[in-house]
Formats: C-alpha cells, structure tokens, sequence
C-alpha cells in the first residue's frame, strides 16, 4: 500500500515543482507570491485533510468489523460532507484569503502576485477536498493505486496547461500569464476529483444506489464531524505555522520567502517515502483495531517506523550534500539558493524525528483519537514553532538561520510530546507502545 501511495505523493510534489519551476521564469516575485498565496490556499484545505483520515479510519474501522452497510453509509456520507464543505469554505476564502496574504507579506509586487493567483486557485477547492476524502474512502479498502494513477496523470497535465495557460499559443491565443499556473491546477485538480470519485463508485457504490443515499443524516455527519474536525484543525494548525515563518522571513526580504517556497517543495520529495509509509498505516491500523487484534495494531506501528528509519539513514545525508545542486535548478537567483541551502541542511538532521511524528500521528487517528494528534500539534506548531523562532530569531539574534533552528527544535521537543502523549492514550486501548502480551480485547 505504501509504494503506490509514495509513487503518487512524489508526482504531486513534483507538479508543485513544476509550478515552482514556470514561476521562477516570471520573476522572483512571482516564486514568492506562488509560495504565500499557496500556503493560504492550504490552509483552507484543511479540511480535505481531515475529511480523508476520517474517511479512512472510520470506513477501515467498519471493514475490521465486517459491517458492511456501514462502511457504505459512512462513504456516502463522507462524500456529502466533502462537496458541502469544500462549498462553505469557497464563500469563506473570498475574504479571509486576502488577509492571510497580508499578514505575510509587505506590499509590493509579490502581495499583488499572491493575490491574483488566489482569486483564481480558489475554484480548485472542490477538487481537492472532495478528492482528499474519496481516496481516504479507497484507502480504507485497500486502495491506493487510484490515486497515485490521478496524481501521475495530473503532472503531465500540469506539464503541458501550464506553459499553454500561461504563453498562449503563439498566432492563435495569448496566454494570461502568471495567472495561468492557477489555472492549470484548477483544471487538472478538477479532473483528479473526477476520477476517484468515479474508482469509489465502482468499489462501493455500483449497485442498487440513488441520490436519495447521498442526503446529509445528521447522525452520521455527527460521526464523522467528530473526527474531521481535530484532524482538520491539527492540520489547520501546522499550516498556521507557515504563516508563522513567513511573518518572520519577510524582514528578510523577497529572496527569503521565495527560498523558503522553493526548499519546502525540495524537501517533500525526500519526505515523500516517509508519507506514503504513515499513509498506509492508517487504514492497516484502522482495520486491525476495528478486529479488535491489539498485537496487530502495535506492530502495524513498529514495522512502518523501522522501515522509515532505514530509509532515512540514506535520505538526509544525500539532501545534506544535494541541498546546492537542488535549489540551483529551480531558483537561478543566488540570494534565494544561499538561503534555502541552509534550511535543507538543517532540515537534513531531524528528518527521522518527521517520521516518527507522521507514524504516531496515523497510529492515533487510526483508533480514533483525533484529538491527541490535535493536542500534540497545538503543542509543537502553536507553541514551540514560534517560542522556539523568537528565541532564536530575536534573542540569540541568528538572522535567518534562526528561524530553520527554530523549527528544529520544535520538532524535536514535539517528537518527545508525541512519543509520551501516543503511549498514554494507547494504553486502555492495545497496551500503550509496549510489546507486552495483552489480554484479548
């Protein structure tokens, strides 16, 4: 489950790239305004975040027990809550969109860039909630090859909308300029959401079904209210925290905030293996728990992080190394490489600590304990995200190298909150992180 899951997350990042790429032939401003209004745009959807993990646990909880009306009545269900939500929060982001972009950023070109591309990205946010919550739907099943096929195939569309929406076709149509990498993602994002609603129409809902099936039960939104929204707002949170950095990056300059937009995308390709691995054992958790096989919920966890660790063993010494080579090709401003080759290095070092964080994370929203995973992240991106930057930034005076120290610690220190809070929770349920014999469930 997990090597489709990465093919699939490595061909979404790299459709990021490529935007990252076109906007970097525009201007240094347009790379930054890419990034800003991006990280708004993110924050918004949240909640096709917390849609698929619930989707996931809760359809995967309802397989483990074999109760097969149920977990169709929870797709349904889940598929209606996407389309309605992802409605509200369209309405929402006309004007809390252009504040989120204020608040990062100084005026200038760059602000003016992130607001145009917003107030086109802001149709793609159907696509990808409604497409966040049917592949949580198809992970629970087992599924993970439809997504990475919609992924794959929305990065060659990528390739080819983005250079046409934003060149034109010479003699023929002009193009409309940096507006159009927005574009591209709100057609191919479309066309992703499509397709997997049309793989979880043929795994759950190819007989005997009609529109009536679709109408919100209020019982049910409850259910799934109840775990969309911890995951959403500890997702909602780390976003925050985006903002956060870049609040402080922008005393820097342009460069700083491009550099940091730039690396981000570099650095979840390596982290890439890591998501899939976490994604993965979600539904595997889920499954087992809904079986009551406690054992099989705990070694679910072992094996996702032991195989992760190995994996890291080779992934940070090679972006330490490649950190130059890999901003250099996307950003051919030397101020905005000097920078982000810092923020690789450091990121380098605790990229084993993201991975235990992603697992513990998955392990608990897989028993349905969404609000540990929402308590641990108030704690590492409320709290020490900007403790830790302050203290670093503003005290010990590093410049921009404190903010990448800053992050640092707080997924370290986070990484010890997690390991305590997991195993308290974990307890009453399969024995905490323990390999003790347990008593039948």
């Amino acid at each position: 489950m997990a090597i489709p899951a990465a093919i699939g997350m490595t061909f979404s990042t790299l459709y990021n790239v490529v935007d990252v790429y076109f906007a970097g032939k525009i201007s240094t401003d347009a790379q930054a305004g890419l990034g800003i209004s991006f990280q708004a745009f993110f924050l918004l959807v949240a909640l096709g975040f917390g849609v698929g993990t619930a989707m996931s646990a809760l359809t995967g909880n309802a397989i483990g027990a074999k109760d097969d009306a149920a977990s169709r009545n929870i797709a349904l269900q889940g598929i209606s809550f996407a389309i309605l939500g992802s409605l509200v929060l369209m309405c929402v982001s006309v004007w809390l969109a252009p504040i989120l972009i204020s608040v990062t950023s100084e005026p200038g070109a760059y602000r003016d860039a992130a607001n145009r591309y917003f107030r086109v990205l802001i149709f793609a946010l159907p696509g990808f909630v409604v497409a966040y919550g049917a592949n949580g739907i198809l992970q629970a099943m087992g599924d993970t090859r439809s997504m990475q096929r919609a992924l794959i195939a929305a990065f060659f569309a990528n390739v080819l909308l983005n250079p046409l929406f934003i060149y034109g076709i010479p003699g023929v149509v002009d193009g409309i300029g940096f507006d159009g990498i927005a574009l591209s993602t709100v057609v191919s994002q479309s066309g992703v959401a499509l397709y997997v609603l049309r793989q979880v129409y043929r795994h759950k809902l190819d007989s005997r079904w009609s529109l009536e099936e679709f109408k919100p039960d209020l019982a049910i939104f409850i259910d799934i209210s109840r775990q969309v929204v911890p995951s959403s707002f500890a997702m909602l949170v780390m976003i925050l925290v985006g903002f956060v950095i870049q609040f402080y990056l922008k005393q820097f300059g342009p460069s700083a905030v491009a550099a940091y937009g730039v690396a981000l995308r570099v650095e979840q390709l390596f982290l890439l293996p890591a998501f899939g691995l976490t994604g993965a054992l979600l539904p595997i958790a889920a499954q087992n728990f809904g079986a009551n096989e406690a054992d099989r919920v705990r070694n679910s966890l072992y094996v996702c992080v032991g195989i992760g660790l190995v994996y890291m063993l080779f992934a940070s010494p090679v972006l330490w190394f490649a950190a130059g080579h890999l901003m250099r090709f996307f950003a051919p401003d030397s101020n905005v490489v000097a920078v982000g080759i810092t923020y690789l290095r450091v990121d380098s070092i605790i990229f084993p600590a993201y991975l235990v964080l992603f697992a513990l994370n998955s392990w608990l929203q897989a028993m349905k304990k969404p609000k540990s995973v929402l308590l641990i992240g108030l704690y590492r991106q409320a709290f020490a995200v900007p403790f830790f930057i302050w203290l670093f930034v503003r005290v010990a005076d590093f410049g921009v190298t404190g903010v990448w120290y800053g992050v640092a610690a707080s997924v370290i220190s986070g990484l010890v909150v997690s390991l305590a809070v997991a195993h308290l929770v974990s307890r009453p349920l399969v024995g905490g992180l323990s390999r003790r014999p347990l008593k039948p469930m």
